[in-house]
């Protein structure tokens, strides 16, 4: 039985066409994984659904009725739900207050019910296997897989029937997927219907039941997952194969350290770090949530203190430092943390590729060369391939999260760093624009740039570093040299 029909759904903006007659149908009791290019539509499509945008022309139908969301409410009401890549959950209420943020129960006298609030999360808690949590834990006290799951229970709370998850293992370990997997399953076998929207194409190919394709605003194919396998999945979200899944190319590594780590502690956990990077190798990170990754990046550019050691920038040693020194001395930064560090969101996707650029660009009596600022704007969306309509007003929370993550890292290949830290660089982004980071970084290495490259996908940092540390509880434990490289080898040490 259908739940969810779209027909011919159109949608523009600013005279571009975005969507070019949508049809889809999601049915009762199954999982619908939807794929495709960043910028390919999906979030334009999910908006429409859940009220937040107005298509242009269509139809959509909600179990047999006319659907015509106005608001999210609308959506909400109509038992829909999203959970997103960002979570809006409030870090400094607990558990049962998130869950029943968007309306708490009632009793006598109108006062807020908090026995039910209670009872009922704790029933919610004990049935999805939530683990060592009350209803009165705060938020911010969580991981972020058990968070995932709180976002869940807070759709189900509201008797949403229809469930969309928006890449929702982005931030997960991979215990905490296996056990959003298993929740999925069972809301499946229980009757909810679910739209799966990932760019893990493996992840698709396990849940769904049947899969659909979106390209340049159109759904070039669907049908049953068995009749998918990845190389179809990717040849039909970028219209063309990709035979080399990480791209390859000749470059030295040289002898002189560009890059070095001596003691470092910071963060409170991390302990004793101690690594080196040549010029032109990319030194993979590896390690599970909580290991130290991303904290020892922090330290090193000086958005977090460094509680104890040093590090050593091109021959010079620093116990401290401060994200102005290492950009002044050619090293760049990029976070996990797009959305809150990475970008200014409410700004233009040119004032935002000029963040760093300016201050090179400064001509006499202080002025910025705003010619040589665009020709270098342009240049770098070009070469990072961002689907903007107009660099100039179209502002950054109105690109899709891969192109975003492509701002981020556009507006700082553009200054030709001689030291990168990427921390996260591909997440949620395609497997097209994956392929155009990795040979972006491969061409910096090629140019002697000496980078730190931290990834929970293994298979990447092996497909694309010259060696690997590996990192547990604070301590960097091993290092790996590339012939040695195995999941196995690399997965018993981060263990």
């Amino acid at each position: 039985m259908s739940v969810l029909q779209l027909k011919d759904i159109k949608k523009s903006f600013f005279g571009v066409q975005v969507l070019h007659g949508i049809s889809l149908e999601l049915k009762e009791g199954e999982i619908l994984g939807l794929v495709g290019e960043n910028g390919a539509g999906k979030s334009t499509m999910m908006n429409i659904i859940g009220g937040v945008l107005q298509p242009d022309s269509g139809s959509m139908f909600l179990r047999g009725e006319e659907y015509h969301p106005e608001s999210p409410q609308v959506a909400t009401d109509n038992g829909i739900s999203f959970i997103h890549q960002e979570l809006s959950l409030f870090s400094n209420l607990t558990v049962a207050e998130n869950i029943y943020i968007d309306g708490y129960p009632k009793g006598k006298l109108g006062m807020i019910d908090k026995k039910k609030m209670a009872s009922t999360t704790e029933e919610y808690l004990k049935r999805y296997h939530i683990e060592n949590v009350s209803p009165s834990t705060s938020i911010g006290q969580l991981p972020m897989g058990t968070r995932q799951m709180i976002e869940i229970i807070k759709a189900l709370v509201k008797n949403s029937h229809i469930l969309i998850f928006d890449e929702p293992t982005t931030s997960l370990s991979n215990r905490e997927k296996e056990l959003l997997f298993k929740t999925l399953n069972e809301l499946r076998e229980a009757g909810y219907s679910i739209i799966y929207i990932s760019h893990i194409l493996e992840d698709v190919l396990m849940l769904s039941n049947r899969i659909y394709v979106l390209r340049d605003g159109s759904i070039v194919a669907d049908g049953p997952t068995e009749e998918w396998d990845r190389d179809r999945l990717i040849h039909e979200m970028v219209g063309r194969d990709i035979k080399q899944v990480y791209p390859t190319l000749e470059k030295t590594i040289e002898n002189d350290v560009a890059f070095e780590v001596k003691d470092l502690c910071c963060a409170d956990s991390v302990k004793d770090v101690n690594f080196s990077i040549r010029k032109g190798e990319i030194l993979g990170m590896f390690g599970l949530m909580g290991a130290g990754r991303s904290e020892v990046a922090r330290a090193i550019f000086g958005v977090d203190p460094i509680q104890g050691g040093s590090v050593v920038i091109k021959g010079k040693e620093y116990h401290k430092t401060t994200p102005d020194l290492c950009i002044n001395n050619g090293m760049a930064f990029i976070t996990e943390n797009r959305r809150e560090e990475g970008l200014m969101m409410p700004k233009p996707v040119n004032d935002n590729m000029a963040m760093v650029m300016d201050r090179n660009l400064v001509r006499k009596l202080g002025m910025i060369d705003r010619a040589k600022e665009a020709e270098l704007n342009d240049k770098m969306i070009h070469a990072v391939s961002v689907k903007v309509t107009n660099p100039k007003t179209q502002t950054a929370n109105s690109l899709s999260g891969g192109n975003q993550q492509k701002v981020v890292i556009g507006k700082w290949i553009v200054t030709k760093p001689e030291i990168f830290i990427v921390d996260e660089p591909t997440r949620g982004v395609d497997v097209g624009a994956k392929y155009e980071i990795y040979k972006l970084l491969l061409r910096l290495a090629s140019e002697g740039a000496a980078i730190l490259f931290i990834s929970s996908e293994m298979e990447e940092l092996m497909g694309i570093s010259d060696r690997i540390v590996v990192m547990k509880d604070g301590h960097l434990v091993k290092s790996i040299d590339k012939p040695d490289f195995s999941s196995e080898l690399i997965g018993s040490y981060a263990i």
